[in-house]
């Protein structure tokens, strides 16, 4: 593996949801899956930059999505939100996984948190709860100007991944 994937994530003022997001990452940039990581953010006015700078992220207060994603190094990207953390063996499944497809994919849900029953019926997942993979050319031919990460998802079925995301409102329901 040699950087072939490229981690973008929207924040606004999610400082410690970003720390945390990061921290999961490590493992997987120093297997060479992760080769960068960028954070779009939607006005912080708290740490989230200071996080994302010490960590070694590129962090846009100020950006245009079609003009990001001409600049990532990766093939492929992994929009995740920030708070929302890959569980134990993901690294290996997605290393592999952009190895040979050629087709968007998602997580699947971390089985201890779940949304309620009820609410799952009732309302759709939102798009970035369980993440979204998909290969950079991809995304370059779905996005059109002024649009943010959630076009990504027009007319996209992805494959599901047997890893599991432990999605950003488990993290905020403790916080």
């Amino acid at each position: 593996m040699c950087g072939m994937l490229t981690v973008v994530l929207e924040c606004r003022d999610h400082e410690t949801e970003l720390a945390h997001t990061l921290s999961g990452l490590v493992p997987a940039a120093v297997d060479g899956l992760v080769s960068d990581v960028v954070i779009l953010d939607l006005g912080s006015s708290d740490g989230s930059a200071r996080v994302a700078e010490a960590a070694g992220c590129r962090f846009h207060s100020e950006w245009r999505l079609e003009d990001i994603l001409t600049t990532v190094r990766g093939e492929w990207l992994l929009i995740l939100e920030a708070g929302a953390r890959p569980q134990p063996g993901w690294i290996e499944e997605v290393g592999e996984y952009v190895a040979v497809q050629d087709r968007a994919a998602s997580f699947s849900p971390a089985r201890h948190h779940r949304r309620p029953l009820l609410r799952r019926i009732m309302s759709r997942t939102p798009p970035l709860e369980l993440g979204l993979l998909l290969p950079k050319r991809q995304a370059l031919s779905v996005v059109r100007p002024g649009q943010g990460l959630s076009a990504l998802w027009s007319g996209v079925k992805p494959a599901r991944l047997r890893s599991e995301l432990l999605p950003a409102r488990a993290l905020r329901s403790v916080a």
